[in-house]
């Protein structure tokens, strides 16, 4: 987590005395958060606002009690053993939720995410209240929302058999759809690259269409 409080890329919505919530927008702190099934994962506890872009681009939420009760492992952790420092350790009962992922229900008073589940939150690497995210916990968050489903990865396995079926054809058989095969490599490898600040934040995880303004 960065302590170079100098550069560092994200504040809080209460830390900046001249940043409120628009006219027409619900405040959402306080609210309670719920997963893919609707299940309560925690409550609002404050929102991240990158200043370059001057727009909120993460919920900061306060996980429920059952999250941290369930000791799972956080996604990504070293692969050897005996390192862990990468371990959720007490007082780490906070995550960050892009805002792109997040859906309000007004009546109601929550907000909820239809793709992240109950486990896949206990899994994803903590902060403490108030840390400052650094770029390193942003990716490594979102790696863990954005980990592929058991139905995701039986298509990927169907996928990578049609690619080994696709090899064994003759040349002139492979031809077909090949402008399209090297476009896609072009794409894949502009998304591996580093993203420049705003570039990171164009993500569609941090697209916040679902915060409509009330009329």
């Amino acid at each position: 987590m960065s302590k170079d409080i100098k550069n560092k890329n994200l504040y809080y919505l209460s830390e900046l005395k001249d940043y409120k919530i628009a006219g027409g927008y619900p405040d959402i702190r306080g609210w309670v958060v719920r997963d893919a099934d609707k299940r309560v994962v925690g409550k609002v506890d404050n929102l991240l606002i990158n200043k370059n872009l001057d727009r909120v681009v993460y919920v900061d939420v306060e996980v429920d009690q059952t999250i941290i009760d369930s000791r799972h492992d956080p996604y990504g952790k070293p692969a050897d053993p005996e390192i862990k420092e990468f371990v959720n350790k007490d007082g780490q009962n906070h995550v960050i939720v892009p805002i792109g992922l997040v859906e309000l229900e007004e009546d109601e008073k929550y907000i909820y995410t239809s793709r992240i589940t109950h486990q896949t939150f206990a899994e994803t690497k903590r902060i403490e209240r108030g840390a400052n995210p650094d770029r390193h916990y942003e990716e490594t968050v979102l790696s863990s929302y954005n980990r592929p489903s058991s139905v995701e990865k039986e298509d990927e396995h169907l996928q990578r058999r049609k690619e080994e079926e696709y090899a064994d054809k003759p040349i002139s058989e492979q031809r077909e759809g090949k402008i399209i095969d090297d476009e896609n490599d072009r794409r894949d490898r502009h998304s591996k690259a580093h993203y420049a600040d705003d570039e990171f934040y164009e993500r569609e995880e941090f697209d916040g269409a679902n915060f409509r303004k009330r009329n």
